[in-house]
């Protein structure tokens, strides 16, 4: 398995380590989050997550804003087979 470098991701005013996406895109698989499902249903998916027990705590916080699910399916969707260099080249850091 490769080893990535970076060691943050930021979505707007949030700020999240890059094992914890890695954590939220795993529980996010496993809860089968289809992107041509129904929005409201995939929100109720969201808030699932956000009930695990092994979602890390990062994300706690985050869950209960009004723009979590948002922010989750943002998070979703990032490659995390990619070194920081190329794919976040802008980014200052946590």
């Amino acid at each position: 398995m490769e080893t990535f470098l970076f060691e943050c991701i930021q979505d707007g005013e949030y700020s999240f380590s890059s094992d914890s996406v890695r954590v939220l895109q795993s529980l996010l698989d496993k809860s089968s989050v289809s992107k041509k499902q129904n929005p409201h249903l995939i929100k109720t998916i969201y808030a699932a997550v956000c009930g695990n027990p092994t979602l890390p705590q990062e994300f706690i916080e985050l869950c209960h804003k009004s723009d979590f699910a948002l922010v989750f399916s943002r998070l979703a969707k990032i490659n995390m087979d990619i070194c920081d260099i190329c794919g976040f080249a802008a980014c200052t850091g946590c």
